[in-house]
């Protein structure tokens, strides 16, 4: 089983190749698709990115919608797609950062497929505030958490994979 990280800047198209990467991992199975977005946010503007989403992704997924504990959802020998873990962390940012590097310690434990997305927020200035600046910097911790255990991490940029490992 696989764990892989597409990670890149917004509209970078990392959620396209994750897609099918997903897919071919999934082999003759349909994958999961994890939708972390939290609604209550009232974001009219997300929500029409996450029907694009929807429409994307067609047929080609089960949905799964889980905002907060991916560990609920994934089971054993199955193929997943978590898009993305920017958002996850944005649901969690009440939770401590153990808890959240706990919680991804034991999604790499499980005998699945797990395909990760995850914003690239690092490379901007630092943050005036603290909610922003603990999101920007819990971004950075939980991508080099993926990173280590993932067995292939791509940057994304343009629509292009660099494959980083």
């Amino acid at each position: 089983m696989h764990k892989i990280l597409y990670f890149g800047g917004q509209k970078s198209g990392k959620s396209n190749l994750a897609e099918q990467k997903a897919i071919q991992l999934a082999k003759e199975k349909k994958p999961y698709y994890i939708a972390t977005y939290d609604n209550s946010y009232g974001d009219s503007e997300m929500i029409q990115r996450v029907e694009q989403h929807k429409l994307q992704r067609v047929d080609n997924f089960h949905t799964i919608e889980e905002t907060k504990d991916l560990l609920a959802v994934v089971r054993d020998d199955e193929t997943y797609l978590v898009d993305c873990v920017s958002m996850w962390i944005l649901n969690n940012i009440d939770k401590e950062e153990s808890d959240l590097i706990e919680q991804l310690e034991n999604l790499n434990k499980k005998n699945a497929n797990i395909v990760f997305v995850l914003n690239d927020v690092s490379s901007g200035v630092i943050p005036i505030d603290s909610l922003n600046r603990k999101y920007v910097d819990l971004s950075g911790i939980i991508g080099q958490k993926l990173a280590s255990f993932c067995d292939e991490v791509y940057e994304v940029k343009l629509g292009l994979e660099i494959q980083l490992k």
